[in-house]
């Protein structure tokens, strides 16, 4: 793998904006970005999910995102990653899987970019919880400010939300370092 390129995350709850923006990142810095796993898997399972699922979706995270390294051009925009996973799990089911904490440990990311829940919910048969968008926002932003990882928080309309997300990117990518 080539550790110069720069790894971003988008995270956030359900509905947020996460994928329009990482797409739109991609784009921006004519780059790879890595699609969410779970959507494919969840709409190809022909039974309701259930924990074990996750730990699943986790690996086939990993294998998109490493795939998806190959052919980045100094930054990789990624679509969510495992805190994602994690914070559903505990969510949902009251735990995680040891196995996704261990492979949170082992992946490093330079910038997460934490998506706020100031845009409209659009309905999805794989979204859950429009009710809760502020419960599980709240618990994406104490688990990053829990973690040694820099992030920063997204809102505002798409162009401020692009704006922020330019602005925290150019800066990781001329400093060579992180944003806190």
């Amino acid at each position: 793998m080539d550790t110069s390129i720069k790894k971003v995350v988008v995270i956030g709850p359900e509905c947020t904006g996460k994928s329009e923006l990482s797409q739109f990142l991609a784009n921006r810095y004519n780059t790879e970005w890595v699609p969410e796993y779970a959507r494919g898997y969840l709409d190809n399972l022909v039974r309701p999910y259930q924990q074990h699922d996750l730990t699943t979706i986790a690996h086939g995270q990993l294998r998109l995102e490493d795939k998806s390294m190959l052919h980045a051009n100094d930054v990789l925009i990624c679509d969510t990653n495992l805190y994602v996973i994690k914070i559903w799990s505990e969510f949902k089911y009251g735990n995680c899987d040891p196995e996704i904490l261990r492979l949170i440990a082992e992946r490093r990311y330079d910038l997460y970019l934490l998506t706020y829940i100031d845009i409209p919910w659009e309905a999805d048969p794989l979204r859950e919880h429009p009710d809760k968008r502020q419960q599980l926002y709240d618990i994406y932003l104490k688990e990053m400010q829990g973690q040694n990882v820099p992030f920063i928080e997204i809102s505002g309309d798409r162009v401020q939300r692009q704006t922020a997300a330019v602005n925290a990117v150019n800066k990781l990518l001329n400093n060579n370092g992180g944003v806190k």
